[in-house]
């Protein structure tokens, strides 16, 4: 987490804006870092917990719109507060292939810098965040937590990139 984080943005406030950089666990032993990806956009799913009803449909939704997502270049990420070990067992049981981020020490650090930590139960808002290549903000939209968003607002947003953009990364992939 970069030092200059300090206030509580809201998502919303923060399109326009250079997304917060991080780094969190993806298993035990390795990293994801937000600035290694910079040149591909980035979908940030956070999500309360692994093992709730809604975000197991949730994140079994995005794993099913990969090819979609792939299509634009993205690289998809969940976040929640969970721990690795948590998240490996939910990824294996929901046969999950986009890594789940342990957002879990300091707990909710990336949550609260994009402004989606929920301090009264100590879990992420359900909400979605897409970085475009160049690290910046595009769009954001938090749901109700009874309510899987789906990949709609995805789709539109990762659309609105520049062509340009987004046919330069699709190219590389293939």
């Amino acid at each position: 987490m970069p030092d200059s984080v300090s206030a509580r943005p809201s998502s919303a406030s923060l399109v326009g804006a250079t997304a917060p950089d991080f780094t969190l666990h993806a298993t035990p032993d390795q990293t994801i870092a937000l600035r290694e990806l910079r040149g591909r956009p980035v979908v940030l799913a956070f999500y309360p917990a692994d093992w709730s009803p809604v975000c197991g449909d949730e994140m079994s939704l995005f794993n099913a719109a990969r090819a979609e997502l792939e299509a634009y270049g993205a690289v998809l990420l969940g976040i929640s507060v969970d721990s690795v070990w948590s998240h490996t067992a939910f990824a294996e049981q929901r046969h999950l292939h986009f890594p789940l981020l342990a957002d879990f020490e300091p707990k909710g650090a990336v949550a609260r810098a994009y402004g989606v930590y929920r301090a009264g139960d100590g879990t992420a808002e359900r909400a979605l965040v897409v970085i475009d290549a160049d690290g910046v903000v595009r769009w954001s939209y938090v749901s109700p937590l009874a309510i899987n968003p789906g990949v709609d607002g995805i789709l539109a947003a990762l659309d609105r990139l520049p062509k340009r953009a987004v046919a330069a990364v699709a190219g590389d992939l293939s």
